[in-house]
């Protein structure tokens, strides 16, 4: 337990990794809160994990795109059969997402079976290689993310509410691979719940901004300095600076406004 642990080259990569995630994550989890449908996230998530066993357990030794495609194809699908499902089935949408989501993990337990280092693999998809990404990996996530944040922030999402759920599929995609179902949710979730109360859009971007990344920097530091598993320590951080942002916001009333 000391500072000298801490291997701050090891660390920037899967900060980076981090804040990546969170660039496009923050303003998802808004939208997700917004819209009310909190178990979507963990559906695609799953969905796009489901893809990527079944390219590891059906198609052999795939190159890394070959698998990409593989997920990120099955993302889309099931974000487009959402969609599907929120202009036919409103009133049952949550339930029915999280019966999807049930489906998918299943589906994945059953394949998963049948995998070379099949315990490995699923907790490479849980909880993700936080620790262990190179600059390969974050290039071509910023490639992606790069024009799903151009996109976002330029197209009426109320207008084109499909455009939602492919920027959804394939940002989940991407992260479920850098950084694992746990986290993605949690970078989602957290930040957007942080930021729920206040009113004006570019406070709220700011300051899940600011819990997102403050949450990233003190679970990674947490993770070296008391060898605790990355992933996990770090939602727990991430829900620790939430909740110290929510006591600052009660004590000053007008941060809010």
């Amino acid at each position: 337990m000391s500072w000298t642990n801490v291997d701050f080259t090891l660390i920037m990569p899967a900060f980076l990794a981090g804040v990546l995630v969170l660039s496009i994550h923050v303003p998802l989890g808004q939208e997700v809160l917004k819209r009310g449908i909190i178990f979507i996230d963990l559906a695609i998530a799953q969905i796009a994990a489901l893809g990527v066993i079944a390219a590891t357990v059906l198609g052999g030794e795939l190159a890394s795109w070959q698998t990409q495609v593989f997920a990120g194809l099955s993302a889309v699908s099931g974000a487009i059969m959402i969609h599907r499902l929120e202009q036919s089935q409103k009133q049952n949408l949550e339930a029915l997402i999280g019966l999807l989501f049930v489906l998918a993990a299943s589906a994945g337990m059953i394949l998963v079976s049948y995998a070379p280092h099949s315990d490995e693999l699923l907790h490479d998809l849980l909880v993700g290689q936080i620790l262990w990404v190179n600059s390969e990996q974050l290039l071509w996530v910023a490639a992606l993310y790069f024009p799903l944040l151009i996109t976002w922030f330029t197209i009426d999402i109320k207008q084109h509410p499909v455009i939602f759920y492919l920027i959804f599929s394939l940002a989940i995609t991407a992260s479920v691979q850098l950084v694992g179902i746990y986290l993605v949710f949690a970078s989602l979730i957290i930040p957007a719940l942080a930021s729920h109360s206040l009113i004006q859009k570019k406070n709220k971007l700011m300051l899940a901004y600011t819990v997102g990344i403050s949450g990233y920097l003190l679970g990674l530091t947490a993770s070296f300095i008391f060898d605790l598993p990355t992933g996990a320590i770090t939602v727990w951080s991430l829900l620790f600076v939430a909740i110290i942002a929510q006591i600052f916001i009660n004590k000053h009333p007008a941060v809010g406004s």
